[in-house]
Formats: structure tokens, sequence, C-alpha cells
């Protein structure tokens, strides 16, 4: 067993791909329409092509049980997933540099270091570097 494909919700799959794809670096695998202004939208990492796909799921708009989720999640503070990358503090600054906004400044705990993000999509993403 292995994993393929995990999704994230997304209350915007347009602003969302722009966002996941322009500031963050994803590559679109696949855009398919599936009705109703709905798409099967997934991304890939551009490091590792044939692994597993982010989704970028429109359940908030359809489902509210998801909706609330997501809310609650974010008014915790806390990350629907996180990403991992070789430096925080250098993504951290590229990022920045695109206006995007972090809750938490990169923070060393044990033997990690992070940062979290809004994704402007509903989410706080966890950006990881192993130490």
């Amino acid at each position: 067993m292995k994993v393929s494909l995990i999704s994230i919700p997304v209350r915007d799959q347009e602003k969302a791909a722009k966002f996941y794809t322009e500031k963050l670096g994803f590559l679109i695998k696949k855009d398919a329409p599936l009705g109703g202004g709905n798409r099967w939208l997934t991304l890939v990492s551009p490091e590792w092509q044939d692994g597993p796909e982010l989704l970028l799921e429109p359940a908030p708009m359809h489902f509210e049980p998801s909706m609330v989720f997501q809310d609650a999640l974010m008014e915790a503070g806390i990350p629907y997933t996180q990403f991992d990358v070789d430096n925080v503090d250098s993504e951290y600054e590229r990022l920045k540099s695109l206006n995007v906004e972090f809750s938490v400044k990169p923070t060393e705990m044990g033997t990690v270091k992070f940062a979290v993000f809004n994704d402007t999509c509903g989410n706080n993403i966890q950006i990881v570097e192993q130490l």
C-alpha cells in the first residue's frame, strides 16, 4: 500500500491553483472538469513529479461539515497539513517576498524547524525542516 493522493479543502479552486503554483511552486498534474464549475485538480512537487498528488478539493463549498472543520482548524491556528522543505528560513524569506502571510515565524522545536502560513483558501499550512 502507498499514498498516491492527498486532498486539501479549498474554497476557490482557481485561486488555490494560482497560489499553490505561482507562490509555492507546485505543478499542475491533472485538471479535468467535473461539472458544476468543479474540477479534478491535482498538483505535484517539481522535485517529485511521480510522487503523491495534492488534490485541491472544493468540498467546503458543497459539504457543510468540511467547511466547519476547516473553519475550526483556522480559528485554532492548527495547520491542515505540512510540506517538507530543505531550509525553513530561506523558504520563509522567499514566501514573505511573495506576500505570503505567516502566523508562525521559523521556530525550532526538538529536531525540527517549522513555520506556518495562510494559503488564502481557508487553511494554515506548516513547512518543516528536519534538523
